[in-house]
């Protein structure tokens, strides 16, 4: 097919902008072709965003009545909130989170998204779940599950095993749309075994680890106090650091830890809203290199907005910050899911490239180029302005509505599973899981 007409976004970093058609044969951005066109005159094309990490199953908390006593620090809003949550989750209720979850991404022009997913009572399959529901909806997808020691050994034992099943799966059938990391929720739910046997999933099938990085300072004085390190020199004795290493976070790194971060080429997801809603900080993104990425932790998949809050809070601390910064970190996310996909081009408009783009209606209201369009991005561009969305090369929303589902039966069927989960929750108390502190685990139980 061709996209005629529209002023072409071949790449954002650096912005390389002319008007010209966009040909698409076989699901990839062809440098020439003939087919069906469709009219984008006055529109932006752009390569499709990426969110670098989410937890969809929020998609479902949106206006959770909350009871408990409120928390007072991060390990509270754990313990209190996303830990009662995930214990109430089901097959019903993890797919339908996922398919309002991949909805609403298309919907803002996000393409991708790293999810990364946690359901203690319901862990055996649901990698399963979240994969058929996002391709359903043709979302491009790295997912993972959240091993962890807080629900006790063979729980963790249970994640081992879905992410190597699932990531075992995946290598074998190679879906067009998913690829898989192996999870694990953070240093301090996470014991010397439970560590060092993620690490070996990731040696034996060649993936990455997906894992929340000093999000806290919780993070950082258990790791000091039971290991002797600080997170980040635990990850990397443990062999976790690496080019495919993908840490959520990395608010308290010091300058050492980013040192070895930046030098094990690992990236990091820097989830801006997320840390300012649970008052954890700011991370030191100046420190950190170019593989810094943007993700929402949860908190929907509108990359427009994440990215425009992400530089609103950087620029708060350095005026020296230029509109171009969070184009540049939107391209570090494409750059991760491209090398996942082994699909370096992913991420831009050139030949080659996978066909993931946006089709925007908008019409700038002062001289659009090379030069100014980032100035667009932060100032004026937004999600409001998503007309058409192709993934792989086939259109899975046009004219503002999803090709494959009716948007309005997935926003009501996650409201009864919402509604359902809430009642759930009421009978899931607060977590009791505590860090450790120095004091040893208990036996592992992994075959």
């Amino acid at each position: 097919m061709i996209l005629s007409g529209g002023v072409v976004v071949s790449s954002l970093d650096p912005p390389l902008l002319a008007t010209a058609d966009v040909h698409v044969r076989e699901g990839r951005i062809a440098a020439h072709g003939a087919g069906a066109r469709r009219d984008c005159s006055g529109c932006l094309v752009v390569p499709g965003n990426v969110c670098a990490h989410t937890h969809l199953y929020s998609a479902l908390a949106r206006g959770m009545p909350y009871g408990l006593e409120p928390p007072q620090n991060f390990l509270q809003i754990l313990q209190r909130i996303w830990w009662r949550l995930d214990r109430a989750l089901d097959d019903e209720t993890i797919r339908a989170s996922a398919l309002v979850g991949g909805m609403e991404a298309l919907l803002s022009g996000t393409t991708t998204l790293v999810d990364h997913h946690a359901s203690p009572n319901a862990i055996d399959g649901s990698l399963d779940v979240i994969a058929g529901a996002l391709a359903d909806l043709g979302v491009r997808s790295i997912l993972c599950y959240e091993t962890s020691d807080r629900d006790g050994p063979a729980r963790a034992a249970a994640g081992l095993e879905e992410n190597r099943r699932f990531a075992e799966r995946v290598r074998r059938e190679q879906p067009a749309l998913t690829r898989a990391l192996v999870g694990a929720h953070a240093s301090f739910t996470l014991s010397p075994a439970t560590l060092e046997a993620c690490v070996d999933i990731t040696r034996s099938l060649e993936i990455g680890l997906h894992v929340h990085a000093a999000e806290d300072a919780v993070d950082e004085r258990d790791a000091v106090g039971s290991h002797g390190h600080r997170v980040a020199s635990r990850l990397a004795n443990a062999g976790a650091l690496t080019g495919r290493t993908l840490l959520a976070h990395g608010v308290h790194f010091d300058e050492h830890e980013a040192g070895l971060v930046e030098g094990a080429k690992a990236f990091v997801a820097s989830n801006a809203r997320s840390n300012m809603n649970n008052g954890v900080g700011r991370a030191p993104l100046e420190a950190l290199g170019e593989r810094v990425a943007l993700g929402t932790d949860g908190i929907g998949s509108d990359m427009f907005e994440e990215s425009r809050t992400a530089f609103f809070r950087l620029r708060e601390e350095d005026l020296g910050a230029g509109p171009g910064w969070p184009l540049e970190r939107l391209a570090a996310g494409a750059r991760f899911v491209g090398a996942a996909f082994g699909e370096p081009r992913l991420g831009s408009l050139e030949p080659g490239a996978p066909a993931d783009l946006v089709v925007l209606d908008y019409e700038p209201p002062a001289p659009l180029d090379a030069g100014s369009f980032a100035g667009h991005w932060v100032f004026g561009l937004g999600s409001r302005a998503v007309r058409d969305v192709m993934v792989g090369g086939e259109w899975v929303v046009l004219d503002r509505g999803l090709t494959r589902a009716d948007a309005r039966e997935l926003a009501a069927d996650a409201r009864a599973q919402a509604e359902r989960l809430w009642e759930r929750m009421d009978e899931v108390g607060p977590h009791t899981f505590e860090p450790k502190g120095g004091r040893p685990w208990p036996s592992p139980v992994i075959e």
